[in-house]
């Protein structure tokens, strides 16, 4: 008889007892999980670094500039001497 009575207690107390340290217990925020927070001083400069980033783009870039101004010099070079080429050609034949 003791025993149905110590097992309903026990059914009921566990829950209890469980929902208590859940209400206690500190939630975890998104940004709080655990095992990820690093210290500001610690985290590069994200400024910085987009900074840097952006400069070698850029001086990428004015390197392709630079190439592509001096490849279309030399073909509209290569294609004048072709057309004087051409020219000189043409007058020696009539």
């Amino acid at each position: 008889m003791l025993a149905p009575c110590l097992l309903r207690r026990a059914i009921l107390t566990v829950p209890l007892v469980f929902l208590v340290a859940l209400l206690v217990s500190e939630p975890v925020g998104a940004d709080q999980e655990a095992g990820t927070a690093i210290p500001a001083e610690s985290r590069p400069c994200v400024d910085c670094h987009a900074f840097e980033f952006m400069q070698r783009a850029l001086q990428d870039l004015k390197k392709t500039a630079y190439n592509l101004d001096t490849r279309t010099e030399t073909l509209l070079l290569q294609v004048e001497k072709r057309n004087l080429c051409d020219c000189i050609a043409a007058n020696l034949l009539n």
